[in-house]
């Protein structure tokens, strides 16, 4: 601990930063100036020949999202769940059931696990979705862009749990195209995705782009094309693509490039399971931990490692490690204070704002979590 406290530049008599400081600061800034930090790490990334963007992989996963299903709310009246089951079962006849009585109530029930129904008090951007593992949870869902030549993030969104990958993949896309628009680098002409986001719609739009799709055709039997002209040109270019040598090597690329970014993520950052509730609270904790996922491929292509273990091997490098990261902080340090200041300027001269939302705009808030 006193070797990390050393290494940030806390000295003895200062208080390190914690889980409540961290909060403030999420809470402070929006996503807007989380995504505007993003995207100066996407910088130095293309200044140092890390992003091309020609090619990107896409995927998703769901969260687990930190609301319980016990928590549900109906969505018409605010009746919580097992008081609503309570009346379906005194409508029956059953004056004082039981849990058994009203578990076995339930499950005759039909659609008794609509989104359209019920949400969670806390977290309404929360969908009752079914697990990857068959559990069925609230969840959110986490959709990656990832240039398939360095593996950097180039675009992070997040959607709720039922959203499906055919839907998903245009705001995912639009996003990486932003990018590549404010970094002045070449926008995407490939795009590699798994069996999951096929379909004609998908596969004719990415066509109409101007962009190849590289998508895995799942097995859907014999097709009719009546009135279909343009799907059908699409989906059987895909498929010689996907037939051919790129074809088949971008796929293998695309489970080691794009599946390497979820299990930073995911698993080694523990996100798997979300802390935070709220799509923009968690778009942000995401965005944060792109920015140190993309920032890690600068820290190896200036020292030739990455990861803690690798670095142990290189104490000779470490002044170069040193004068990254001192320019780094100076470089990001004046970009967020001026992006900040202009906010509160651009916030304190509005006068459309009444004059409690200006001082809220510039308040301390507690952690809220």
């Amino acid at each position: 601990m006193l070797a990390l406290r050393s290494f940030l530049g806390f000295k003895l008599s200062e208080q390190n930063p914690n889980h409540s400081m961290h909060c403030r600061i999420r809470q402070r800034f929006d996503v807007e100036l989380h995504q505007a930090v993003f995207t100066l790490v996407l910088e130095i990334l293309a200044e140092r020949g890390l992003l091309k963007g020609k090619t990107l992989g896409n995927d998703a996963t769901t969260l687990e999202a930190n609301a319980a299903l016990r928590s549900l709310v109906r969505r018409d009246d605010g009746t919580a769940y097992e008081d609503f089951l309570i009346e379906l079962a005194k409508e029956s006849g059953i004056e004082t059931p039981t849990r058994a009585e009203l578990a076995k109530v339930d499950k005759k029930r039909p659609k008794n696990g609509s989104n359209d129904d019920w949400k969670h008090p806390h977290d309404p951007d929360a969908k009752i979705t079914k697990m990857k593992d068959g559990r069925t949870h609230l969840a959110h869902k986490s959709e990656h862009a990832v240039d398939m030549t360095s593996g950097a993030v180039v675009a992070v969104t997040l959607h709720g749990g039922t959203e499906g990958d055919t839907r998903s993949i245009y705001h995912t896309l639009a996003a990486a195209t932003r990018a590549a628009a404010e970094l002045g680098i070449e926008a995407a002409e490939e795009v590699v995705a798994d069996k999951g986001y096929h379909s004609n719609e998908v596969v004719r739009t990415i066509e109409e782009l101007g962009m190849r799709s590289y998508i895995s055709e799942p097995d859907r039997g014999r097709r009719r094309w009546k009135g279909k002209a343009k799907e059908k040109k699409a989906v059987y270019a895909n498929r010689r693509r996907m037939k051919g040598e790129r074809g088949k090597a971008l796929g293998r690329l695309r489970g080691e490039r794009v599946e390497r970014s979820f299990a930073h993520f995911e698993e080694t950052g523990d996100l798997r399971r979300c802390r935070l509730r709220g799509t923009e609270n968690n778009l942000k904790r995401h965005l944060a931990q792109a920015m140190a996922f993309n920032l890690a491929l600068a820290m190896r292509s200036v020292l030739g490692a990455g990861t803690p273990r690798g670095l142990a091997g290189l104490r000779a490098e470490l002044w170069r490690l040193r004068a990254l990261l001192e320019g780094l902080a100076r470089r990001l340090g004046g970009q967020i204070a001026s992006i900040v200041l202009e906010c509160r300027q651009v916030t304190v001269r509005n006068p459309a704002l009444p004059a409690h939302a200006r001082r809220a705009s510039m308040a301390t808030y507690s952690t809220g979590c």
